[in-house]
């Protein structure tokens, strides 16, 4: 009888490979890393080939290590990085290395996309704003620049459906990974035809999709060779990290939510509509259930913040922690807590990459606005903290127009810290549930998606089950008023700064031209 699910979770750094039993405890698992190229200013990109070569060595190296037979995993499936573009021949042979969701090359193609069709109709198509973080504007940046090898392309696919074809010798993709492509119709879950028609793209260079629990073949011979596995075992298609981290945080069912608070953050829902906004702040994935949708917005320097604050400024208590054999994230929220709700009267924004959602603003940059004589490092430490809670509570409130949201799921590496859990409860003055796993959810989804496939389980509730909650945090009633007039004038500096940000960029434009120029005369002279 066959008792494990075998998840991989193919991310930006490397592929883990985690091992799963039948009632979600996890066994074992393996990490193998690969490395990110940047070719040049705003290019990111990946060789797919390595991807094989993690899921093939992770594999073998769990069965090895565990000493668990190859026939005892009853199915493998995925989660992978999003919002990708890979283009692979007709032998489904890489063309050249994809280009990974962290690309933004492609903006001069995201504005071609806006002068064929209105914006606003591709958001209520696609669920998503016009990007070139998005799949479309990268292959017609590949098209635009690279004409003879988009003429040999066959597909363009994402990360899992690659590994998927290794495995099985199937291209297929899911409705997830289709979500963010800005190609793909939300609501009729095929790819929009108006869009192809408009972008100039043909749907033949578009791999066919399926719910995430479809099963895309059986491993081969081959491929069973190379990773260890039994061949014939089920290939289930998986998805997302975004839509697989949601369902691995337990949020399978209408209203439920739940929010990451890693490097970067963001809160999703799932419903059985997509959550549309006039402004177009967040956007909408279709969950790992075909039935549902993730609402989400995401933030890009929550957990950053926090790690640039202990890198840049926190010099003594990194210096002072491993002596009483603590973390320095542990010194630092001992004095944020001496500081009171509202941190003196400290805001930060935090946009130290710029921000994406809720403001779509690449010019944006992290303020500490309210510094004055008597404002203590804890008063800093507090801001730092409040000023995330602050920004995710813009998308919070955008989705509660549309869905009431009585409790947030927290997972991520930031729910370790209690502290600043309580104050995103305070913030958000919503009840904050931890569960078990807050690291594994990603894996945890694909798993479970794996399970829901070949009829292990009967749907994805049962993963509220699997990953149960640990605890609860309550919100302080008290602080109620005081946050709600600090969150006042955190979007009030937002918006007062927003030309002060565009100044800003202009000057570090020229800036930069200045000393490309004078590099340039510099080795010029020294010829």
């Amino acid at each position: 009888m066959a008792d494990y699910l075998l998840a991989h979770d193919l991310g930006t750094s490397g592929n883990k490979a985690v091992l799963y039993r039948e009632d979600g405890t996890l066994a074992a698992s393996a990490l193998y890393e690969y490395p990110t190229f940047y070719p040049f200013p705003g290019a990111v990109e990946q060789e797919p080939e390595k991807w094989w070569e993690a899921v093939c060595n992770s594999t073998k190296r769990l069965l090895s290590e565990t000493g668990i037979p190859a026939e005892k995993i009853a199915a493998v499936s995925f989660s992978a990085q999003m919002m990708g573009c890979l283009l692979v021949d007709k032998n489904g042979e890489p063309l050249r290395n994809m280009l990974i969701w962290a690309d933004t090359r492609a903006g001069k193609q995201e504005a071609w996309m806006k002068e064929q069709i209105k914006p606003e109709i591709v958001y209520k198509i696609t669920g998503h704003r016009i990007s070139s973080s998005y799949s479309a504007a990268k292959l017609l940046w590949v098209r635009d620049h690279e004409a003879e090898l988009y003429k040999k392309c066959w597909k363009m696919i994402h990360a899992k459906d690659y590994i998927i074809y290794k495995l099985t010798g199937n291209m297929v993709s899911d409705y997830s990974d289709a979500s963010g492509t800005n190609l793909f119709d939300l609501v009729k879950k095929k790819w929009s035809q108006e869009l192809l028609d408009a972008f100039e793209i043909s749907e033949k260079l578009l791999p066919e999709v399926h719910p995430s629990t479809d099963i895309a073949g059986k491993v081969t011979a081959g491929a069973a060779k190379l990773t260890g596995l039994r061949e014939g075992t089920p290939v289930v298609i998986g998805g997302g990290d975004g839509s697989c981290a949601c369902v691995g945080a337990g949020v399978v069912r209408e209203g439920s939510a739940y929010n990451v608070l890693g490097s970067s953050s963001w809160i999703s829902t799932a419903s059985r509509a997509p959550i549309f906004d006039g402004k177009m702040r967040t956007f909408n994935w279709v969950h790992l259930d075909p039935e549902l949708y993730t609402p989400c917005g995401t933030m890009q320097a929550a957990g950053y913040s926090y790690s640039w604050y202990r890198n840049t400024l926190c010099a003594e208590e990194r210096k002072a922690a491993p002596a009483e054999g603590i973390s320095a994230y542990e010194m630092i929220n001992r004095e944020a807590a001496k500081s009171r709700p509202g941190a003196g009267g400290l805001i930060y924004l935090p946009y130290l990459l710029g921000e994406r959602s809720p403001r779509w603003n690449p010019d944006a940059r992290g303020s500490l606005i309210g510094l004055s004589v008597t404002t203590t490092k804890g008063d800093i430490s507090r801001a730092i903290l409040e000023g995330v809670g602050y920004n995710l509570k813009v998308i919070l409130d955008i989705l509660q127009k549309k869905q009431k949201i009585e409790e947030l799921i927290l997972i991520g590496g930031g729910a370790k810290g209690k502290l600043w859990l309580q104050i995103l409860a305070d913030i958000w003055q919503k009840q904050i549930a931890v569960p078990q796993y807050l690291e594994e959810a990603t894996s945890m989804g694909a798993a479970v998606c794996a399970g829901v496939g070949i009829g292990l389980y009967p749907d994805f509730a049962v993963m509220e089950k699997l990953n149960r909650t640990e605890y609860v945090i309550e919100p302080n009633r008290e602080y109620k008023a005081v946050y709600g007039r600090m969150y006042d004038i955190f979007n009030e500096s937002y918006e007062a700064l927003v030309n002060v940000y565009g100044s800003l960029a202009d000057y570090r434009r020229a800036e930069e031209m200045e000393h490309r120029g004078r590099k340039r005369r510099g080795g010029e002279e020294g010829k």
